[in-house]
């Protein structure tokens, strides 16, 4: 019997070939190669293109709304991070989509009209804020999916320095008080690997709160492959045995030729 085949399913994600690859594809682009590969969805959409999604019989994996940068960690950023979650949850339960992403938001926003403040803070601006918007979201049988990202990776795309929510643990200590099916964890095991490590251990301690999956190989966010320190196919077995039924972004930047590491990649899917 597979372990991973039909219980776990690949979703193409727009950036790492649309934005940091040098062929930069098209949404039209990524959408044909998902369907020539077999992939049922693509992910980090925003609502606007979501009937490109539809023309190709593609479901949005993930949809985007506010920006990493100014989150709700800091009320100043309220009514902006508000007003795009609820375009997004919206625009989600209008095609039937089901994950829309949120971020913790940076300490320091000064440059960005905003002000620091401090982790403690964070949080409970965080809990505040979301348990309104999960409420909401699960009204509308959305999840809100909030994201660890590292902070160690200078370079762009790979980390994001003056992140505030690099800890998944604060992230899950968030999403603990809010208690609420709309607001789950969005595991990117390329940024948790980076921070914390112990993923598999992670994904059993966390089972009952992922509500989303992505992944890239560590370091370099490159193919997951055997140059890269994450042991993927056990990771993909851990998720399938602590009962994540769900779609999985590959997040990762091909440094080789794109349609072989991604028809290499769909292997595991097929295990």
């Amino acid at each position: 019997m597979s372990i991973i085949k039909g219980k776990i399913k690949p979703a193409l994600a727009t950036w790492p070939m649309g934005l940091c690859h040098p062929e930069k594809w098209s949404l039209e682009k990524i959408c044909q190669v998902a369907k020539q590969m077999g992939m049922e969805a693509v992910e980090v959409v925003s609502p606007e293109d979501f009937p490109t999604l539809k023309s190709h019989g593609l479901t949005c994996a993930l949809t985007t709304s506010h920006w990493f940068i100014k989150g709700p960690n800091n009320r100043v950023h309220w009514p902006e991070c508000e007003t795009a979650l609820l375009k997004s949850i919206d625009a989600a339960a209008e095609y039937g989509f089901t994950n829309v992403i949120t971020f913790w938001g940076f300490e320091d926003t000064t440059a960005e009209g905003g002000s620091r403040v401090t982790l403690e803070e964070g949080k409970k601006n965080l809990i505040e804020f979301y348990k309104k918007l999960a409420s909401y979201a699960e009204k509308k049988k959305v999840m809100i999916l909030l994201e660890a990202l590292n902070t160690r990776d200078p370079a762009d795309w790979k980390g994001h320095p003056g992140y505030q929510g690099a800890n998944v643990d604060d992230c899950m200590e968030v999403i603990k008080a809010v208690n609420s099916p709309g607001l789950r964890l969005l595991l990117d095991i390329y940024h948790v690997q980076i921070m914390n490590g112990d993923l598999i251990r992670r994904i059993q301690e966390y089972k009952d709160y992922i509500g989303y999956v992505q992944a890239a190989g560590v370091p370099g966010r490159n193919e997951l492959d055997a140059d890269q320190e994450i042991n993927f196919p056990a990771v993909l077995k851990a998720l399938a045995e602590n009962g994540y039924r769900g779609f999985l972004g590959l997040e990762f930047i091909p440094a080789k030729d794109p349609m072989d590491s991604l028809a290499k990649t769909m292997e595991w899917f097929n295990a």
